[in-house]
């Protein structure tokens, strides 16, 4: 009698893998042709709500220049010494 041997926890049959691949698939397909007219009509208000966030992230780095010999609060700074 020989002894089939099972998958180990955690390891699946590649049958598996496809049959999650293609429910996935399916799911995003209809997730996105369902809900196309709401994310299409919430779309300007999603640019209006980037705005600050991109003002926010973009002007993070304003004040971090000293080290390049520019002037901070009227002393000039010199590299090197």
């Amino acid at each position: 009698m020989s002894e089939v041997e099972s998958p180990r926890p955690g390891e699946h049959q590649p049958r598996t893998n496809w049959i999650l691949i293609g429910f996935l698939a399916v799911a995003a397909f209809f997730l996105i042709t369902e809900h196309t007219a709401h994310v299409l009509g919430a779309l300007p208000y999603l640019i209006l709500l980037l705005c600050p966030l991109l003002h926010f992230f973009m002007h993070r780095g304003h004040g971090a220049h000293g080290g390049h010999g520019h002037r901070r609060g009227g002393i000039e700074k010199e590299d090197g010494k």
